[in-house]
């Protein structure tokens, strides 16, 4: 059921209105990692882009956009014995962060856009400075939504007394 819905988070994240690069797909992919068992884990992120992708475009960058997005989901199964809320919050820091860089460096690659050297690469980066604040906020931003409301939701289930409540 969780991974329905972060399927459904993400891919609805992908076709609302937003600024360029403020969707919940990172937080998606990295929260799996964290939560879901691993094979779910790992699909996820992969399924989310597939389906949303089928609908917004295929893209040349898609090898680098989905691999991204499954590394993101492992290394989120790193985080699971030790999940804090600031371990989580620096884990998305660091997804943002590795999302932008294999991304960027997959529209470099793939050619075409900027020149296929050192400085058409650190172009590449620079134009790319901008939609890496929205990126970055969303993550943090989504994250800390999911793992805020997951856990909450976690720790009332236990709590016996609000179980029989909400019964």
């Amino acid at each position: 059921m969780l991974a329905v819905f972060l399927l459904l988070t993400g891919v609805i994240g992908r076709f609302i209105p937003h600024a360029p690069n403020f969707t919940p797909v990172i937080a998606v992919a990295l929260f799996g990692g964290i939560y879901l068992p691993r094979r779910y884990s790992l699909i996820l992120p992969v399924a989310l882009l597939a389906i949303s992708d089928l609908f917004i475009g295929w893209h040349v960058t898609m090898p680098f956009t989905w691999s991204c997005l499954a590394l993101i989901a492992w290394g989120g199964t790193a985080l699971r014995s030790r999940k804090s809320f600031v371990t989580v919050m620096c884990g998305s820091l660091i997804a943002a962060l590795v999302f932008f860089g294999v991304t960027n460096f997959g529209v470099w690659a793939m050619g075409g856009i900027y020149p296929q050297t050192s400085a058409g690469l650190a172009q590449c980066f620079a134009a790319a400075i901008p939609f890496f604040r929205t990126t970055l906020v969303s993550t943090l931003m989504y994250m800390a939504l999911l793992y805020s409301v997951f856990e909450l939701a976690a720790a009332a289930a236990r709590n016996t007394r609000f179980a029989y409540i909400v019964r």
